[in-house]
């Protein structure tokens, strides 16, 4: 009977080391649940040294490179990455952030976020989901960004205060870029209350 045990850890410990390392290396326990595994198994591993508990819920392993963009949306899974950290992520600066960006919904607490380290901003009801989409980590693990049309309207925001070089970069290459939807950014600059500032750079720019 203690063999059979032992054959049955072994068994599910090969399949979590599986799916980890078909997710970039990291593995929560919600995934483990869903695939049947007992959550104490996750214990076991992390004791014996075959994981590493990176936060509550969320494994990697021993090898792997800790994203640090993964962890937080992880953390804090109602905020999406933007302002100068979704230019990063868009490759549309060359500066990498100093501090983390993200923005949650109106009557969020960001207590924990900042306490991270995190510049957390605040989106009402209606601009809130606005421009949500989906990027890879340098790392590879996918992440929750608003798109660079509502990144853009973002950063030139009366109360953002953006590093004007940063703006500037960013709009001279999102007008000679084959991606740019002009239609859709003077939408979200309409909602945004920014489009003066938003049709100013494009005539010049464009």
């Amino acid at each position: 009977m203690e063999v059979q045990k032992e054959l049955v850890k072994a068994d599910d410990e090969e399949k979590i080391l599986h799916m980890a390392e078909k997710h970039q290396g990291m593995i929560t326990s919600t995934q483990v649940t869903e695939a049947g595994i007992p959550r104490r198994c996750l214990t076991s591993m992390v004791r014996s040294g075959l994981l590493v508990r990176v936060e509550r819920g969320l494994y990697t392993l021993p090898e792997t490179w800790e994203d640090e963009l993964y962890i937080l949306q992880w953390r804090f899974s109602r905020g999406i990455f933007s302002h100068e950290t979704a230019l990063y992520l868009h490759a549309m600066t060359d500066r990498t952030p100093s501090r983390y960006t993200m923005t949650f919904p109106f009557g969020y607490n960001p207590g924990n976020v900042l306490k991270r380290g995190v510049v957390a901003k605040v989106a009402n009801e209606e601009t809130y989901p606005l421009g949500i989409m989906t990027l890879a980590s340098p790392s590879g693990n996918s992440l929750k960004v608003y798109d660079i049309e509502r990144t853009l309207c973002d950063m030139i925001r009366t109360r953002h205060k953006a590093d004007i070089q940063v703006v500037n970069q960013a709009m001279r290459m999102y007008a000679t870029s084959r991606e740019k939807d002009i239609g859709r950014l003077m939408d979200y600059a309409q909602r945004l209350r920014v489009k003066p500032k938003i049709l100013t750079y494009m005539e010049i720019l464009l």
